[in-house]
């Protein structure tokens, strides 16, 4: 799932230099001075909308019931919290394995806190505790405008809080990367670890052209939403509108592979019913998540990549376009002791499911 519904719509068209007419951020995303001295979240920049820390143990008021479709026994959870909810999945511990490692999974964007069929089978055979997440905004999460990279961070802890863990690993694919390296910038404390796959790199970065990937009407939304945000809004809405009516279901992903399509794991129709699944769900009452997200991507992270301590494993495909490996090797380049692969034969939809148990192996050797 990628970054947003301009730059989806259509395939990269060639290689472009950064726009100049659209503004650098007032501070440089990752770097020191992004969050204010106290420590809490500053003001958004791009949204006017601030929401403090969250503060205090949060409440469990699930589970909010077992998904049939899924033989693992995962359980929907609804995590209160101070201001709002967080919807996650739970997968449990397997069986007999009551101290299995967790590992809290952001899956892109769109996001959803559903697990995918392939995931829970690999990860059920590691002893691995997988955790799902619906982003503020999506499922049964409250919308939070004017959030950032960073407030994930926040909300990583007060999942593990309210789960009682005291120790996990973050896995973020796509979109989701830039909410994992947070966690383990932020939380040296609750992360041992982190797993990031085909991950965005920030934007109005030097060295780094965040919208070389984007289609042009994917670079004209990104203009629009420093000109015109009523504009890019709108335009925002319709576009997500249409992907949302061809990707909620699995033909339209099995229509989006073409001649792949039920040729491999990546592209199998059981991926296909999940990702239509995390469409569905993730969506119901709208795009707010995700244009929100499109929000945080075009400001500051809030936080600085060169602080990360815990181990940090990085994957993208030299195949892949959306985004390219020039966000994968910048974050590499940055983040202190990265373990960074770029494999030759793999894309964006490939990279997970072709290294998971690669990755699984890796992270339960460091836990």
């Amino acid at each position: 799932m990628n970054g947003n519904p301009a730059g989806n719509r259509l395939d990269r068209q060639g290689r472009a230099s950064r726009d100049p007419r659209l503004p650098a951020p007032n501070r440089a995303a990752g770097q020191p001075g992004s969050r204010d001295a106290s420590g809490s979240h500053g003001s958004a920049g791009l949204l006017d909308a601030e929401l403090d820390e969250h503060a205090g143990t949060p409440a469990i008021t699930g589970p909010a019931g077992q998904l049939a479709s899924r033989g693992a026994g995962v359980t929907d959870i609804t995590v209160q919290l101070p201001v709002g909810q967080l919807m996650v999945q739970d997968a449990g511990p397997p069986d007999g394995l009551p101290d299995a490692l967790p590992v809290l999974v952001y899956c892109g964007s769109p996001g959803s806190r559903h697990l995918s069929p392939a995931a829970l089978r690999r990860a059920s055979g590691k002893g691995l505790r997988l955790i799902g997440v619906d982003p503020p905004g999506y499922g049964g999460s409250t919308p939070r405008p004017g959030r950032t990279v960073a407030d994930g961070a926040a909300d990583a802890s007060a999942i593990a809080r309210a789960l009682g863990i005291a120790k996990l690993a973050v896995w973020g694919i796509s979109g989701g990367g830039p909410t994992a390296l947070a966690c383990a910038a932020l939380l040296p404390d609750l992360v041992f670890a982190a797993c990031v796959f085909a991950s965005l790199g920030p934007y109005g970065e030097p060295g780094l052209d965040f919208l070389d990937f984007l289609s042009e009407g994917g670079r004209e939304q990104a203009r629009l939403f420093f000109a015109d945000r009523p504009k890019a809004r709108e335009n925002f809405r319709v576009d997500a509108a249409d992907q949302f009516e061809r990707m909620s279901v699995p033909a339209g992903w099995l229509a989006k592979w073409g001649d792949v399509a039920e040729t491999d794991a990546a592209h199998s129709r059981e991926m296909a019913e999940h990702l239509a699944l995390c469409w569905r769900d993730g969506m119901p009452d709208g795009d707010q998540g995700w244009w929100h997200d499109w929000a945080a991507f075009l400001q500051p992270w809030g936080f600085d990549l060169s602080a990360i301590r815990v181990p940090v494993q990085l994957w993208h495909g030299q195949r892949d376009s959306s985004p390219p490996p020039a966000h994968g090797r910048w974050l590499a380049d940055r983040i202190p002791g990265a373990d960074a692969h770029f494999p030759e034969d793999d894309d964006h939809a490939t990279i997970e499911t072709s290294h998971c148990a690669e990755a699984y192996d890796w992270l339960i050797a460091r836990a």
